[in-house]
């Protein structure tokens, strides 16, 4: 109604591109975590999924430049939310871009991290806050060329954060005398568009794209969805049958990231120990005794140690009255309680004569409350957002767990009363954090026990479904370098079982599925489907085992 020429289109995941359904046809996810699911999955795979977020946007200025009616010189680009995210980072990469106003977007990392923290996938640079990136960066690398934040004092993405982006950008256009080319608006409401902020942004179109004209709001009408869909199904896949992320992430990891073939230890080790972020940690300062716990033929003693950044991990010791004739440090994904009920593998190691130690690691147990205040990144009750911190940072979740694991072996070291060998048993999704950990150092555990493993970091991207919490251990970007079955090929002879791997979906795998996946370590190691209804038998293999 203005004059202006406008081109909408959907992002992935939005309107006629929704990649997931439920059975019954609904949307399966919200537009987040349609952007999240399968961007993870890419992360997994070292690719990022803002590059095709930005690349469609590329294109659809190129499709403008083929229309006779558009003035190559005059273009913007505005929208709110993820479209604010969009808007910010397709000006930032092509020039061609006269004019942005994101709209509900921009902030510091600094009040983003310490308020809702990381938000969808596509809203990370691998690795950008430890390069020096700042979300300033968009507005800088585009001056002096005119830019609008607009902005809401009740934002999900701080205010106080985007004063300080204009703050900062200001000076870059002020280097250039062009400090009227950056403005900002701010009007007093939500995640939402305000009449405010709109006539701001007709206002700014208006002038620096050079079109005249009243900056006052218009009642328009507004079509149905069904009117506006370009495709007969109104789903751009159903009609056309072209790719979406997971396909493209796919056929990418195929071509460029092929099965890594055995490799020696050392190679391995400097692999995982460089791209996880681990750190020899300091040791403990802090080693408490808590108080014991009295069963029949075994005490169990409480203790807590300190950890990296002020934090603690508790951890029950659970010795026999008689002298021990090992020491098992069980890492238990559903945390040190539940290992420590009687009957379970704890209790059954502790009255055949060995000490058990059971920690609770980070996100498990008296720890599982550990996660950022908000972000549009929680699938299956799993906080990606946390892993997406590690992607910023270059500093990664498993990395954390390593270092537990590491002073976790050398208290035990000093506390122990029986043989300082020790062996480790890992559960579950930390299965993949002890094999990582086992590569500080090839001597640290005796014997090793896996029990139901995610068999392979790249199963996570090669089914279309996988389940979000394995994904918490895996190093984003590690998969172009090592894999899990990689890890356990090289771990010393007969040192290690396997019993009940899975896939990424969760799915146990059968005898020929795991000849397939670890045929490198079958000669070497001991690796076996799970007993499935039969938790005792498992456990019965166990302690044959370290026997």
């Amino acid at each position: 109604k203005k004059g202006f020429a406008v081109l909408a289109f959907d992002p992935i995941g939005q309107g006629e591109r929704i990649q997931y359904f439920k059975d019954d046809g609904k949307n399966r996810f919200g537009a987040t975590h349609e952007h999240s699911y399968p961007g993870t999955q890419m992360f997994v795979a070292g690719f990022t999924p803002a590059s095709y977020f930005i690349w469609d946007g590329i294109r659809a200025v190129d499709y403008l430049l083929t229309r006779k009616e558009i003035d190559a010189k005059r273009i913007g680009i505005a929208g709110r939310s993820g479209g604010g995210t969009q808007s910010a980072y397709i000006a930032a990469f092509d020039p061609r871009i006269a004019a942005v106003a994101p709209e509900c977007y921009l902030t510091s990392f600094d009040k983003l991290l310490r308020s809702n923290g990381p938000q969808d996938a596509e809203q990370l640079f691998m690795h950008g806050i430890e390069k020096g990136f700042d979300l300033a960066d968009l507005l800088e690398v585009r001056a002096p060329r005119p830019a609008l934040m607009v902005t809401t004092t009740n934002d999900i993405f701080s205010i106080e954060g985007a004063r300080e982006v204009f703050q900062e950008a200001s000076a870059a256009y002020k280097a250039m005398n062009k400090s009227e080319n950056l403005q900002m608006v701010e009007d007093d409401a939500g995640h939402a568009s305000t009449l405010k902020n709109r006539e701001a942004s007709y206002a700014f179109f208006q002038k620096h794209l050079h079109l005249p004209g009243n900056p006052k709001d218009e009642t328009v009408q507004l079509f149905t969805d069904e009117e506006l869909y370009a495709t007969k199904t109104g789903n751009v896949y159903s009609s056309l049958k072209g790719e979406n992320l997971f396909s493209l992430n796919l056929k990418n990891t195929n071509r460029d990231i092929p099965e890594k073939p055995v490799s020696s230890f050392d190679v391995l080790q400097k692999a995982v120990l460089e791209l996880s972020g681990y750190q020899t940690p300091e040791p403990s300062a802090e080693k408490m005794f808590c108080g014991r716990i009295n069963r029949e033929t075994y005490d169990i003693e409480k203790y807590l140690i300190s950890a990296a950044a002020g934090s603690y991990l508790p951890i029950l010791w659970m010795k026999p009255r008689e002298k021990a004739i090992g020491t098992v440090v069980l890492i238990d994904e559903k945390g040190k309680k539940e290992a420590a009920g009687t009957g379970g593998l704890a209790d059954r190691l502790t009255r055949e004569g060995y000490e058990v130690v059971l920690p609770d690691l980070s996100r498990t147990g008296e720890l599982s409350d550990a996660a950022l205040p908000g972000g549009d990144a929680r699938i299956e009750e799993t906080p990606l957002n946390l892993w997406y911190l590690g992607i910023l940072t270059n500093k990664s979740l498993v990395s954390g767990r390593m270092e537990e694991i590491r002073l976790l072996v050398d208290f035990v070291k000093s506390k122990a009363t029986g043989t300082q060998k020790i062996s480790l048993i890992a559960t579950g999704t930390l299965c993949a954090d002890a094999l990582q950990a086992s590569m500080i150092d090839a001597d640290m555990f005796e014997r090793k026990i896996f029990l139901e493993p995610l068999v392979s970091f790249r199963s996570l991207v090669t089914g279309f479904e996988y389940r979000p919490k394995y994904v918490m251990s895996s190093v984003a970007g590690g998969l172009k370098h090592y894999d899990l079955p990689q890890l356990l090929a090289v771990q010393r002879a007969q040192s290690t079982l396997v019993i009940g791997p899975v896939a990424g979906d969760g799915r146990a795998l059968g005898a020929e599925e795991i000849n397939k996946h670890y045929r490198h370590s079958l000669k070497s190691q001991q690796i076996i489907p799970s007993a499935g209804g039969h938790p005792e038998e498992n456990i019965s293999k166990v302690i044959s085992f370290l026997k």
